[in-house]
């Protein structure tokens, strides 16, 4: 995406594949940023949104008078109400504000509504798509470089057919790939072989479990994981990143945001399949509860890196113990 020397009053991004719309908004974020938008207001839209809010930032000056970016995030299409503020907003655009628009997927016929019409002559249209074929092949070449990982084409092949098309599932399969192996050549019996420990024992089934509370099948899971030869970094990756996630929903819901609002600040990172457990865990938990979890993470870290000395896999079990609300000391008996 071309910004130029500038950054234009106004931007709109559409699409329905949520990793490269959150990456695009990153860019244009960091970007009005670095030319000195400092504040930043978001806005979810939803049924009940008042569109008033958005007139309202548009005429006020920022608290501290600094240029600011207008985050508007819309699940769909703006109704008329939205429509409606949207041109207002255009016709009479603050000097000291960038707004940034991010909704799903626009067809041909949604531009040609005078609401798209009118913010696109102001500012700048980007509009992302769904990767397959020789594009889905570059992104996951381009995504491994920036890691410093290096794969043949055939490689590359292998990941992609096992992602079909999800980039999320394909950031998070080169993640774990540089977990398990670190910055160099990644061969094909390197990406099989961590696409094979995926097929039998996933490390995603075990936060699944954990996080609902099954402390009996997550017990079961590490004990397959374990016994597979995964890497317990890898384990402790997947653990701890649904549990960071899990601590920031129960922040804002602690701060007085509704579980869907919540969720709702989190969705590029929350997949459909997550949402259920991440839901459970945080109805059922605390955030006392959650950040123990987070520590009993990092001590588990210290144990792999040779920081700590202790059974790692027995840590990670505490990891799991701990979100079920069960005591951490030892381990649990049977298998269920």
């Amino acid at each position: 995406m071309a910004l130029g020397k500038s950054i234009a009053p106004v931007y709109i991004i559409s699409g329905d594949e949520p990793l490269q719309l959150n990456e695009a908004l990153d860019t244009v974020r960091k970007a009005a940023f670095g030319r000195g938008f400092i504040d930043r207001e978001v806005f979810y839209v939803d049924g009940s949104f008042d569109w008033g809010r958005l007139l309202e930032a548009c005429s006020s000056f920022s608290l501290f008078g600094e240029p600011r970016i207008l985050d508007l995030r819309l699940s769909g299409k703006p109704d008329k109400e939205g429509a409606a503020a949207l041109e207002a907003y255009a016709k009479r655009l603050p000097d000291d504000a960038v707004l940034i628009v991010t909704l799903p997927k626009l067809t041909a016929t949604d531009q040609k509504a005078a609401w798209f019409q009118v913010l696109e002559k102001k500012g700048v249209f980007v509009q992302v798509w769904p990767l397959s074929g020789q594009p889905l092949i570059a992104w996951l070449d381009k995504r491994m470089s920036a890691k410093k990982m290096l794969a043949d084409r055939s490689g590359l092949l292998i990941l992609a057919a096992r992602v079909e098309g999800n980039l999320l599932a394909a950031a998070q399969e080169i993640e774990k790939l540089h977990i398990l192996y670190g910055p160099k050549r990644i061969s094909d019996d390197m990406i099989r072989k961590s696409v094979a420990d995926s097929a039998r024992y996933d490390v995603y089934d075990l936060a699944e479990a954990a996080l609902q509370g099954q402390i009996t099948r997550a017990h079961r899971v590490l004990q397959g994981l374990r016994g597979e030869g995964i890497a317990n970094a890898v384990v402790l990756w997947a653990l701890a990143r649904d549990i960071r996630l899990l601590c920031r929903i129960k922040h804002l819901m602690d701060g007085g945001e509704g579980l869907e609002s919540a969720f709702s600040r989190q969705k590029e990172r929350v997949w459909d399949k997550r949402k259920s457990s991440l839901s459970t865990a945080a109805q059922r938990l605390t955030l006392d509860q959650a950040h123990r979890a987070l520590l009993l993470c990092a001590k588990a870290d210290r144990m792999i890196k040779g920081m700590e000395s202790g059974d790692t896999w027995e840590a990670l079990l505490d990891v799991c113990l701990s979100l079920g609300g069960e005591p951490v000391a030892g381990i649990i008996a049977g298998t269920g």
